[in-house]
């Protein structure tokens, strides 16, 4: 699911501007025929017809661009209740299909006014009416739309995963979780020498024999459950639903700057899922494993065959 192509919302003022101003273009560019006074009716007419057409379609997109809950998988649910006001996305959805509604309603009426009125100062003043009562509706909603725009820069960050055989690879910051990923789905994803280069969720995909697996990097954790940010409960949830196998990097020689206590302590944590132990930087002669490192780890080459082994079995 990839919600990146999610459009901004916008504020009640921007919209009114927009559709006030699209609306003076459009009647000043249509070429109208008949009477003087007939003219004017169709004048302000058009001004009632683009401005609810203006504001009721960026409603009408803002409904359908963000997703329907009900037909979401699991674990998207579970991620917007984390990271979102579940509730309150959802009644802000409803105030937009309100407003919605009510500026049709309104049109309707205004535009019948129209027709029937008699003289150019009573069509000018139905006019000036339906602007009054439109913008209100707008302000009514404006802190829905406010927050609909804060769900969507959420969500907007949300990682574009499937339900299929998922490895994620796990540990703290600048250990090697990116050039893994790199190695094993031939991703291009970004690495540099220094921490939190990960900011998001990168996804690639490895084959083994006709299998395809999703490889997923998750982002450095601090190993702070109580002052977790959006992107570290997003991991966290991805590593307890999705992962069948979980990699932890894990970097010997420190220099990534936490010490083999310290991601130990982390390793200990996720037991549950049982990872792989894949040690990084054993390109430098102080992070080479000896006799003394307690857990049983794993090579790129020798973890590249563990991962297609667990693969295929998982698929039989």
């Amino acid at each position: 699911m990839n919600f990146e192509k999610l459009f901004p919302v916008e504020s009640s003022k921007v919209l009114l501007d927009a559709a006030f101003r699209r609306a003076r273009e459009k009647s000043g560019q249509k070429k109208l025929t008949g009477g003087w006074l007939e003219i004017i009716k169709k004048k302000e007419s058009i001004k009632l017809d683009v401005i609810q057409e203006t504001i009721v379609s960026k409603f009408d997109n803002i409904l359908t661009q963000f997703p329907q809950t009900e037909a979401l998988p699991e674990f998207y649910i579970k991620l917007m209740k984390l990271t979102l006001d579940f509730g309150s996305m959802k009644k802000s959805l409803g105030a937009v299909n309100w407003a919605a509604q009510r500026l049709r309603m309104l049109h309707r009426e205004y535009v019948r006014k129209i027709n029937k009125a008699a003289d150019p100062v009573q069509m000018r003043n139905i006019s000036k009416e339906f602007y009054g009562r439109a913008a209100s509706t707008l302000k009514q909603i404006d802190e829905n739309l406010k927050y609909l725009e804060e769900c969507r820069r959420t969500m907007k960050k949300y990682p574009d995963v499937r339900e299929m055989f998922t490895i994620c690879i796990y540990g703290f910051p600048n250990v090697g979780k990116t050039t893994l990923l790199n190695k094993l789905a031939s991703t291009k994803a970004k690495t540099a020498a220094y921490a939190f280069t990960t900011i998001s969720i990168n996804a690639g995909y490895m084959k083994a024999g006709g299998t395809t697996i999703q490889v997923l990097d998750l982002p450095g954790t601090l190993a702070r459950p109580e002052k977790m940010n959006n992107i570290e409960l997003q991991a966290e949830l991805v590593l307890k639903e999705m992962a069948q196998v979980v990699v932890f990097v894990f970097d010997l020689s420190s220099t990534s700057g936490y010490s083999i206590e310290k991601q130990a302590q982390l390793l200990k944590k996720i037991e549950y899922k049982k990872p792989l132990i894949y040690v990084s930087k054993t390109d430098l002669p102080e992070g080479k494993p000896d006799k003394s490192f307690p857990y049983r780890y794993y090579s790129f080459e020798e973890l590249k065959e563990e991962l297609e082994k667990l693969s295929k079995d998982a698929v039989k």
